[in-house]
């Protein structure tokens, strides 16, 4: 790990008039803040190129604040404001960068700092990042101290625009000052992999091809593109969620064991992993567009005006990969992402192998589940024997549900607070490396390059609201998911409006 930034550290967000700033990077740096996670003495600069006043500035951020409990995090946030201020400047001229170099300086002068430490988050379209680091390099770096930047996913948008962004990168920030943010990487379930993977000789013991049988993990949205889909109809599910949130879950679910928690220790496991992919197969692919709602309250994909009205843009794929190494050769993996589905949820599913037939001619397969959000938990379906006189077996769950198992006071950092303290402290374990980036590229431009052709099959309508496309339960089967034969199950049993369904 790199050194921890100082007390007296300058922040500035660039992007702050924008959604992310104001939605995820201020709420974040709030949220560490109240938890006395973020020194009382640092200097927080929001740099964006419209006009607004301080106070128009600190009343569009706070809104977004998240208080613990209401009476004492009030005083907080007067505390937090107070250590922010707006700067209005343009990204492509050296004007705006002067005088925020000039503004820092004075802030370090005051507080006699002799080790100057500056963060720069860059909340700005990839078509900005090199031009704002080329600036900040030239005018705003801290010479003699501590610099970082964290610059916000996509990096690129296929394996060509992804080198090329690194290139322009490269010169000017060293791997170790430039934090890739994938947020995540920073969500407690997904943090919680390496622990309980490598932690557990249970699960440890279990953790290959002789007793996995199938692993999926999903993505599901409740909701479509609302009249924002523009911005989707250019790059589609598969390159939204699939080549970065999902494929990092994956790498971490099947990595081999790093020799330590040390950053590059776990990111190395991480790229060897990845490099054990087999190349994807585009007849190995379920695509899905969602139409209209069986009500037809919910409009289809098409409807949204910003739309192209012929789009083929897939809003639904679920996608088999393979491993060819020594632990997972011939373990089916899928992924699988959609927008418009009966409901919100990320989880990983991992279905085990039967048990041996002879004392049971039928009995369902243990399942370990991990649901990242929302509800963080972690539960086993497990068979046991019906209380009482029968012999017969029932499938339960040994259950961990955060929220059964922690107070309501247990602070669990959200993702961006998570990975904006990883940066403050020098940790690079939950970003990601340039190397990792460019075989995620590889292995990912292909197909994506086949999906976008004439030659890619026309995605299968879904009504909005729906399980997604018909085709998803045989393309389970066909990818080792065996489906109980006792129905939906229910799960927490204390909580029953939470569904352990598929």
């Amino acid at each position: 790990m790199s050194s921890p930034l100082g007390k007296y550290t300058s922040i500035v967000v660039f992007g702050a008039s924008g959604d992310l700033a104001k939605k995820k990077t201020f709420p974040a740096l709030f949220g560490l803040y109240r938890e006395g996670q973020l020194p009382a003495t640092v200097k927080i600069i929001g740099y964006a190129r419209s006009k607004l006043s301080d106070e128009e500035f600190k009343k569009r951020i706070s809104e977004h604040f998240k208080l613990r409990n209401k009476d004492a995090d009030a005083s907080k946030v007067e505390e937090f404001l107070k250590l922010c201020s707006y700067h209005q400047g343009a990204y492509d001229t050296k004007e705006g960068y002067e005088e925020l170099a000039k503004i820092i300086g004075e802030y370090e002068k005051e507080n006699n700092v002799e080790q100057p430490s500056r963060l720069f988050y860059l909340a700005l379209p990839p078509s900005t990042f090199t031009e704002v680091a080329d600036k900040l390099k030239e005018n705003v770096y801290a010479d003699g101290g501590l610099t970082r930047i964290i610059v916000e996913k996509p990096f690129g948008h296929d394996l060509e625009s992804s080198r090329e962004l690194q290139k322009n990168l490269a010169p000017l920030w060293t791997e170790e000052e430039l934090y890739r943010i994938d947020h995540y990487l920073g969500k407690e379930m997904v943090k919680n992999l390496l622990v309980l993977r490598f932690g557990n000789e249970l699960l440890s013991g279990v953790w290959n091809k002789n007793h996995i049988k199938s692993v999926q993990i999903s993505f599901k949205e409740a909701f479509g593109t609302e009249g924002r889909g523009g911005y989707f109809d250019t790059i589609g599910i598969v390159r939204d969620v699939m080549q970065n949130h999902l494929l990092q879950v994956l790498t971490l679910l099947t990595m081999e064991r790093p020799v330590s928690f040390d950053p590059e220790a776990i990111r190395d496991e991480k790229v060897k992993v990845l490099k054990a992919f087999e190349p994807l197969d585009s007849d190995d692919l379920l695509l899905g567009q969602y139409t209209k709602s069986e009500d037809g309250s919910k409009p289809g994909y098409l409807d949204d005006s910003t739309v192209k009205p012929d789009s083929q843009q897939v809003t639904y794929a679920a996608l088999g990969l393979k491993i060819s190494n020594e632990r997972w050769d011939g373990v089916p993996f899928v992924m699988r992402a959609g927008k418009a589905l009966d409901e919100s949820k990320v989880e990983i599913r991992i279905q085990f192998k039967p048990v041996a037939k002879g004392m049971f001619e039928e009995i369902q397969r243990n399942e370990l589940v991990i649901r990242v959000q929302p509800d963080e938990a972690i539960y086993m379906k497990i068979n046991s024997k019906i209380p009482g006189i029968s012999t017969e077996t029932s499938l339960t769950d040994l259950d961990l549900s955060y929220a059964t198992r922690y107070s309501k006071d247990f602070w669990i950092p959200e993702a961006y607070e998570a990975l904006i303290r990883d940066c403050f402290l020098g940790n690079h374990s939950n970003f990601v490396r340039d190397d990792e980036l460019d075989v995620s590229w590889k292995l990912f431009t292909p197909l994506l390059n086949f999906i976008e052709s004439d030659k890619a099959p026309k995605p299968e309508g879904y009504a909005y609201g729906s399980k997604g496309p018909k085709g998803l339960r045989p393309f389970l089967n066909k990818h080792g998911y065996v489906f109980s034969d006792e129905g939906t199950y229910q799960w927490p049993l204390t909580t029953p409006s939470v569904k352990g369904k598929i």
